[in-house]
């Protein structure tokens, strides 16, 4: 007879027959065992099967509370190539005993061993949703802590590790994933996200085939090429032939991301017996971290959940969790403020005057909060210089920051500011003082990027100069908003103060001592928000979001160009995070003539920002500015809050984009429509909308454009989703929004 333990489970009896059963040893009574971790409409199932190893069980939507999920057992060999240690879907697995999938750590003894066979001790109930569950090698003072805890409401999970030495000398940990996750065998697709500086964002999907899939970043950071997120959908019969996904509303998917913001690879393979296992965590590239005895490793959070209503529900699922697990200001962060950043109206430009006529126009149309950007520090008069010297430019600023901030508050706005910490100019301050800070192998050339190189963050001393040089500049000024910029990758990660042997610990501790200066600032300065940038979307995961309120997706701020970013940012990240600029027309990457209502209806899907030069607006463009901007208050917390449903995608070339947003409790929907490129006479589409309460009667209102004629100004939801809301969008790069009011 299987016995099945579920979390959630809150009483002494569930704790103690749990440490009972799963205790060391190899019992028959322990392999018939079944941990069952229940939340949303989820359930995750393992166990341990009779050669000692902790074995996938399920993962899919919630089974009934009294279904009884069969015990573990290695899976058979498959001829002599394939062993049962390779086929068997395992919860970790150790490399060694012939493995021949992506293992979940690799492990170097100093004896030339590279041998690791994990199997079960116990399992620890560490809280009323969470599990530890302890794995040793065979034979070697190895000990791996696997980390469960499953979000009632979304169902998603966050597994992480701990890796532990309790061997009498060092070992190399070569490989450390943070979870492995296991769907059985079937007909898959993978939806990923890839892109480049200014091009980021890009959805990509695919049949998953025999073989692996590695998407990765090698940059020292979350990279724009490549994002730790994937989604992968459930297929007809396992010989389906067409890459067909699940679509928005419809179809199993699976979907998972990663919380690490340095270099990263999520290994997504079908295996010999068809399963599909995805592995993640630490890129395993150029990595080696020396665990002296007593010394453990902890890997990120990799999170990962299930949907049955296509990657529309994934995404809602994801975005609900984000804002309520999170954000730093989880379960309830307030909406963005609408921002005005100086950045294309005066670049490195900046001066007391200068700054304070674009506040008071900035003021003029409803912004909330003004940021002046580059340009106001040390020598800081382009990108060649001054970057690590973190002290006001009195050129600049005579009497300092001061005069400026009381200003903006005097306008009614808060004031932001923009730095780059982990960087410095060759010309600088700092780097004259300390040229040993930076990354490099001594001996070899420092390349640098944009006039910069990276400062290592993993010394002690750099990231004490980091947190102290901010800490004096929010004590001094009255400053509400860091925008953090990243504007390069690493090169030559050497670091030489420490031995060679621990000198790849650079990977690891530099992220850490990054996320420890951001928690302690935070703490410090609890009103202070921090914005995530890096040249755009280089610094965008759920690790930093843990940190940072808000992330700036792309340098490219052209409005069209943004409807498809916009669209694959959203399968990962709420809009919530997503800062959107409103900038000058014609766009100066592209050359791109649009209308600023265009533009303005473009960023109000996300968190609103004017990035324009505001000197060279019309009167005509401060009124449209202003009445939109009232009208984006009135309705921003059913966009960036609400759920999200893409109507019409704009990616693959299409000529019309469409999304609507209902807030949670169903009283409100927001539509966005766009007409890029009409043809041949051809009006906008019928847009049956999603979500509403179909026995409610809902009043639609024009937020900015025309609707069709026959409208009605009021029907029931069952209406607005069945028949359709038609609007009357003709032209090239036209747009309108409208919102939905429940009356009754």
């Amino acid at each position: 007879m299987t016995s099945s333990w579920k979390i959630p489970a809150s009483s002494i009896l569930f704790a103690f027959l749990l440490l009972a059963l799963f205790a060391v040893g190899s019992s028959s009574a322990q392999t018939e065992q079944v941990v069952r971790l229940d939340g949303g409409n989820c359930t995750y199932a393992f166990g341990v099967n009779e050669r000692g190893e902790l074995q996938t069980l399920y993962w899919g939507g919630r089974l009934g509370s009294h279904d009884s999920i069969p015990p573990a057992h290695s899976l058979p060999e498959v001829a002599s190539f394939d062993s049962p240690y390779t086929t068997t879907p395992q919860e970790y697995a150790g490399w060694g005993a012939g493995l021949f999938t992506e293992p979940a750590v690799k492990v170097s003894f100093v004896d030339g061993s590279r041998d690791l066979v994990l199997h079960f001790v116990r399992a620890t109930p560490s809280g009323s949703q969470s599990l530890d569950v302890l794995l040793k090698d065979i034979s070697r003072e190895i000990y791996v802590t696997l980390r469960y805890s499953m979000d009632p409401e979304s169902g998603i999970l966050a597994r992480s590790v701990s890796i532990e030495n309790l061997e009498k000398q060092p070992v190399l940990i070569e490989q450390a994933a943070a979870a492995q996750w296991t769907l059985p065998p079937a007909s898959y697709a993978l939806t990923y996200l890839t892109g480049r500086w200014a091009g980021e964002w890009a959805l990509n999907q695919e049949l998953i085939q025999g073989g692996a899939r590695v998407i990765e970043s090698r940059r020292g950071t979350t990279g724009h090429q490549a994002n730790p997120w994937f989604a992968i959908s459930r297929q007809g019969g396992r010989d389906t032939a067409a890459p067909v996904v699940a679509d928005e509303e419809h179809g199993e998917v699976w979907f998972g991301a990663l919380a690490w913001s340095g270099s990263w690879r999520i290994t997504v393979e079908r295996t010999q017996l068809d399963a599909v296992r995805v592995t993640g965590g630490f890129n395993p590239f150029d990595f080696g971290y020396k665990l002296k005895p007593g010394e453990h490793l902890e890997t990120p959070v990799f999170y990962g959940g299930y949907s049955d209503h296509g990657l529309g529900g994934a995404s809602r699922l994801l975005q609900r969790f984000e804002i309520a697990r999170i954000l730093p200001q989880a379960p309830d962060p307030k909406p963005r403020p609408v921002i005005y950043n100086s950045w294309e109206a005066t670049e490195f430009k900046v001066d007391e005057a200068g700054q304070v006529a674009l506040a008071e126009k900035a003021a003029s149309i409803g912004v909330d909060r003004f940021v002046m950007d580059d340009g106001w520090f040390g020598q800081r008069k382009d990108d060649h210089a001054g970057l690590g010297d973190w002290y006001v430019n009195r050129q600049k600023f005579p009497h300092g920051l001061k005069p400026l901030i009381d200003k903006v508050h005097g306008l009614g706005m808060d004031f932001g500011l923009w730095v780059e910490p982990e960087m410095v100019n060759p010309d600088s301050d700092l780097y004259r003082k300390h040229p040993e800070w930076v990354l490099n192998f001594p001996g070899r050339p420092r390349s640098e990027s944009r006039n910069q190189l990276v400062l290592n963050l993993a010394r002690a001393d750099v990231r004490d100069y980091v947190e102290g040089s901010l800490d004096k500049l929010l004590t001094e000024n009255e400053i509400a908003f860091l925008k953090w910029d990243y504007n390069r990758n690493w090169s030559e990660p050497g670091w030489d103060q420490v031995p060679v042997d621990e000198q790849r610990r650079v990977y690891v501790e530099f992220i850490r001592n990054l996320y420890s200066i951001l928690a302690d600032l935070r703490r410090k300065h609890p009103k202070v928000e921090i914005e995530s940038c890096s040249g755009g979307g280089g610094r965008v995961d759920l690790g930093i979001l843990h940190y940072a309120d808000e992330v700036w997706p792309s340098d490219n701020t052209d409005p069209f160009d943004r409807l498809s970013m916009q669209d694959g940012f959203s399968y990962a990240y709420t809009p919530q995070i997503m800062m959107a600029w409103v900038t000058d027309s014609p766009h100066w990457l592209n050359g791109r003539s649009t209308s600023l209502t265009y533009r303005m209806l473009s960023s109000m899907q996300g968190s609103l920002g004017i990035g324009a030069n505001l000197n060279h607006w019309t009167a005509e463009d401060f009124a449209t500015a202003k009445r939109l901007i009232a009208a984006y208050h009135s309705v921003q917390r059913t966009i960036v809050r609400g759920d999200l449903y893409r109507l019409i995608s704009p990616r693959d070339g299409s000529g019309m984009s469409a999304t609507e947003t209902v807030s949670s409790d169903k009283n409100q929907a927001v539509v966005f429509a766009f007409a890029n490129a009409t043809k041949e006479g051809r009006g906008f589409p019928l847009l049956q909308l999603e979500g509403l309460d179909q026995d409610a009667e809902y009043k639609l209102s024009s937020i900015e454009g025309k609707l069709h004629p026959e409208t009605p100004a009021s029907a029931s939801g069952a209406w607005w989703m069945r028949h359709g809301l038609q609007l009357d969008l003709r032209g090239d790069y036209q747009a309108a929004a409208v919102k939905l009011d429940r009356q009754r």
